[in-house]
């Protein structure tokens, strides 16, 4: 299935880093390498709602076959049924569009789910994962989890039933500075709960720190990761240097260049603990370009291709397929999709913006500028 070699990739935007090669031996893939893979599974996105949705779904179905849907909506989705209806939603957005694909569902915990409202949801049999936010940790996160023992019982339904938790690995606390939450999280809120529900599987989503990928190398098979393409290309020079570029902005918040460097090292090995969530999060673009811009990279519209510019500038194109198409759905318990998704190396200038909804726009990761990797499209 893999044609052609690897090579150093530049982000093309001028405030992005340059990527650093993690194997000497990396070479370039000649122009119009084509590899064909396994199509991947995106286990974490953001479809919005409403007229939004069908702007998404236009790009996720394109790349993915199967997309865990996030449930911090307004309001959330905090029960069985509310998933059946926001499922029945990206299903519906689906109809003109060319490529099918299938949400998989999610619920809300809050400080009030029950150990009854788990073992409906997964007897439903499209919910797959319950989502642990923090607090006010990210967008609409307002009625996440204050403390994680009041969930106990709900999570210790959900280690009996096989069913995984999906973390937003940071703490809220006001005294911890924003790029130390996830280190703090893993110390005060993920060890003990490791310890104290050992059978739970979950998945700590979007990792973005060495220390992070320290600590899933040493966990229980029963703990992973997924990494966002942002995360894995872009340090936080990419948002700061320069003047503020909130296009950049995300939680959580880009990291030095060292824990770039163990996120790209961890993405390509090879390991199973760690897979594809893009955490693709679009907004419209006022809302990101004020004095108080929200917190989210738009990813949908290339992220398989950009997962291929990181995994190609390490040497580790032969790794790519097992990273964005088995080790997420073999955890999940998903049978392995088996259309296929065909890559070539194209460059193709990304748009400045897309439609968004009725007539917002959203700005893309790598807006105006160059992506080296295509999606090949026969039809």
């Amino acid at each position: 299935r893999m044609h052609g070699a690897s090579h150093d990739v530049s982000a093309a935007d001028g405030a992005s880093i340059t990527m650093a090669t993690t194997k000497a031996a990396a070479k370039i893939a000649p122009a119009g390498s084509r590899i064909s893979i396994t199509k991947p599974d995106d286990f974490h996105h953001h479809f919005r709602d409403g007229l939004i949705i069908s702007t998404v779904t236009k790009h996720a179905s394109k790349r993915f076959a199967r997309c865990l849907a996030m449930p911090n909506l307004k309001p959330p989705i905090t029960t069985t049924e509310m998933a059946l209806e926001y499922r029945q939603r990206i299903l519906n957005s689906l109809i003109d569009h060319l490529d099918p694909m299938e949400p998989l569902m999610t619920i809300y915990l809050t400080d009030r789910t029950t150990s009854e409202e788990i073992q409906k949801a997964y007897a439903s049999g499209v919910i797959f994962a319950a989502k642990y936010y923090p607090a006010g940790a990210t967008t609409n996160s307002d009625l996440g989890v204050t403390d994680i023992t009041k969930v106990y019982p709900a999570l210790h339904t959900m280690a009996e039933l096989g069913m995984v938790l999906c973390i937003h690995s940071e703490v809220t606390d006001s005294h911890v500075d924003i790029f130390d939450r996830e280190s703090n999280f893993i110390e005060t809120i993920m060890k003990p709960l490791v310890q104290d529900v050992p059978k739970l599987k979950i998945v700590m989503e979007h990792i973005s720190t060495k220390d992070a990928v320290d600590y899933i190398l040493q966990a229980p098979d029963n703990v992973k990761a997924t990494i966002t393409c942002h995360h894995l290309l872009y340090n936080r020079n990419a948002l700061l240097v320069g003047g503020i570029k909130p296009h950049y902005y995300c939680l959580p918040i880009l990291k030095r260049e060292t824990h770039r460097q163990a996120l790209v090292d961890a993405a390509t090995s090879g390991s199973p603990k760690f897979f594809l969530g893009t955490d693709s999060a679009p907004h419209e673009r006022s809302t990101k370009e004020n004095c108080c811009g929200c917190a989210g990279c738009f990813t949908a519209h290339g992220a398989v291709e950009l997962y291929a510019e990181v995994f190609e500038s390490a040497g580790a194109l032969d790794k790519l397929e097992a990273f964005c198409s088995f080790f997420g759905s073999d955890f999940y318990g998903l049978k392995r999709n088996t259309s296929m998704l065909t890559l070539e190396k194209k460059d193709w200038k990304v748009p400045d913006s897309y439609p968004f909804g009725a007539d917002g726009e959203v700005v893309p990761l790598r807006a105006g500028d160059v992506i080296s990797w295509s999606i090949v499209d026969d039809r």
